[in-house]
């Protein structure tokens, strides 16, 4: 039996998204290691998010693909990430894209999220 290997890749310049992005200003805090390899904690705002991760502003000078911790400063919860896009400088900051290490689309607390971002599993009745 002769065995195929298929390998799927997204096709050049796609501008598919795993899911909605929703322009909006959460506070968030940041931790991570700068470029110099120093621990910082920074507050923040985001620009957009989605249920993947966000784009926030950083003052602090990050490498891409350094991992950093969001917090969300109403729920206190922790998502490790990745900065998978540095984008321009501007007085408010560097844009910074960042993707969640693991699901987390309710990690904004976003009540208005877009029917595409995975549903919060509803607890089973118990017997």
């Amino acid at each position: 039996m002769q065995h195929i290997r298929i390998t799927m890749s997204e096709p050049q310049n796609s501008t598919a998204r795993r899911s909605s992005r929703v322009f909006t200003r959460i506070p968030v805090r940041a931790t991570a290691k700068n470029s110099d390899g120093k621990k910082f904690r920074e507050n923040s705002q985001t620009i957009v998010i989605n249920a993947h991760g966000g784009l926030l502003y950083l003052q602090e000078t990050l490498a891409l693909g350094a991992e950093i911790v969001l917090i969300n400063p109403v729920t206190e919860e922790e998502q490790e990430c990745r900065v998978v896009y540095l984008g321009d400088t501007s007085e408010k900051g560097t844009r910074v894209g960042v993707e969640f290490l693991s699901p987390s689309p309710h990690f904004w607390g976003v009540d208005f999220a877009p029917q595409d971002w995975p549903a919060r599993p509803s607890a089973q009745p118990s017997r």
